[in-house]
């Protein structure tokens, strides 16, 4: 048999694998179309309910009766809006600061770029009372940078309702920089080139063409950033105090509720979680598909 004659026997042989459904069998296996295996199904199943069942919990233990009445109340409202309010300021306070940030850490090649970066997503895993102590230690009276703006300005930011504005914000802009700093790196940077080559300056191609292109990662990284901000504790207890009506957010009025009340901070806790599930809605396109 020639060597000719081999390569047809070994291709007619292949292709009898083929008919007979050999690598069409190993295709599926690979797939996981037979199943999944009990080993990973079960933890897989522990997971989801450990994720799950608190939610499912504090459904049904709400109290659907009286839930008008404590929704209802002035210290939920008062609390609600000085939410709302301290939230979107600080989300507003991390696009000014957090999107040229990113642009750097996206569009400039400098040294210690590396370190730069792991200081500003440091608050993502940062304990956020931790983070709370720092902002004291940094913008209290006696603080390195509160002394003089207490001096010289007469600005204290401790417990007062921008102090609960510059906590929100420490904890939440790292999201906004993360997703900002990822759209920018997609981003192709030949369109800021050829403006550049146009006559514009890097100011104004930033402006004119970096901008429109990153608007949706800057939609929701602030997105993200307004959620974290409402949903702060650590970091708003410690520096700005809880003072009602002035300092008191929702997160610390469901704790405060649960030493006295417990149906209130289930009503209150609900509010939240619809917020929750509404941002997670209106991110849906960007986090929750998988193509």
């Amino acid at each position: 048999m020639t060597r000719t004659d081999v390569s047809l026997t070994d291709g007619a042989g292949a292709a009898a694998g083929i008919l007979r459904g050999g690598p069409r069998r190993r295709r599926v296996r690979m797939s996981g179309d037979r199943g999944v295996p009990l080993p990973l199904l079960v933890p897989a199943l522990i997971g989801l309910a450990f994720l799950v069942v608190p939610l499912i919990a504090l459904l049904v233990r709400t109290p659907w009766r009286s839930l008008p009445e404590q929704l209802t109340s002035a210290e939920v409202w008062q609390a609600l809006e000085l939410s709302l309010i301290c939230a979107t300021a600080a989300t507003a306070v991390s696009v000014v600061i957090g999107v040229p940030l990113a642009w750097l850490l996206a569009r400039v090649d400098f040294p210690g770029r590396g370190l730069v970066r792991a200081l500003v997503t440091l608050p993502l895993v940062l304990p956020p009372v931790v983070g709370g102590v720092a902002l004291l230690m940094a913008l209290g009276r006696n603080g390195i940078v509160g002394t003089y703006l207490d001096s010289w300005f007469g600005v204290t930011l401790p417990f007062t309702t921008a102090g609960v504005v510059v906590a929100e914000a420490f904890v939440a802009m790292p999201f906004l920089v993360i997703s900002v700093e990822g759209t920018l790196r997609a981003a192709d940077p030949r369109y800021e080139e050829a403006a550049a080559t146009l006559g514009a300056s890097r100011f104004t191609a930033f402006r004119r063409v970096t901008l429109p292109l990153i608007a949706p990662g800057i939609a929701a990284g602030a997105v993200l950033a307004w959620a974290r901000a409402l949903g702060e504790f650590g970091a708003t207890i410690t520096f700005a105090g809880n003072f009602p009506g002035r300092t008191q957010t929702m997160p610390l009025a469901v704790y405060l509720a649960l030493q006295n009340d417990p149906e209130a901070a289930i009503a209150l806790s609900l509010v939240l979680l619809a917020v929750s599930i509404a941002v997670l809605a209106g991110l849906r396109d960007r986090w929750m598909t998988s193509g």
